[in-house]
């Protein structure tokens, strides 16, 4: 029974994901993370097929093995925050305070964002130190 839900849990994320690839605002990275743990746990086949997979493997890949998010990746959810969050605030919110507001708690994924290491900055002091 619980493989079966974290089975299903894992498509579910997966499926996040993909939207989140394409609808800016709506983060990847994590989904794919937790759709990857579901089918560790669950299935070996799927797992393997998330790893290979061309576009959702590498990210999995460096924050398995490295704990970090490639240059771009990192660009590219910056940018998304900064542009959906932006547009909301100046399109989308009326008053203020509540401007105020939702510019503060944007500040929050870009700080957590922007201090995950980057992969291609971690493989060149790999390599400088000789590793």
């Amino acid at each position: 029974m619980l493989k079966a839900l974290l089975l299903l849990l894992g498509f579910l994320f997966v499926g996040i994901a993909a939207i989140g690839v394409v609808l800016p605002g709506l983060p990847t990275t994590p989904f794919l993370l937790l759709a990857a743990a579901c089918f560790a746990r669950s299935s070996e086949r799927f797992y393997a097929w998330l790893l290979r997979n061309r576009v959702f493997g590498p990210m999995i890949r460096d924050w398995r093995e490295t704990r970090s998010m490639s240059r771009r990746s990192k660009a590219i959810a910056l940018a998304s925050i900064v542009v959906v969050g932006g547009a909301s605030v100046v399109f989308v919110i009326e008053h203020n305070v509540m401007k105020a507001v939702v510019a503060a708690l944007l500040l929050c994924p870009i700080f957590i964002v922007s201090r995950v290491p980057t992969t291609e900055r971690l493989v060149a002091a790999e390599v400088e130190r000789g590793g």
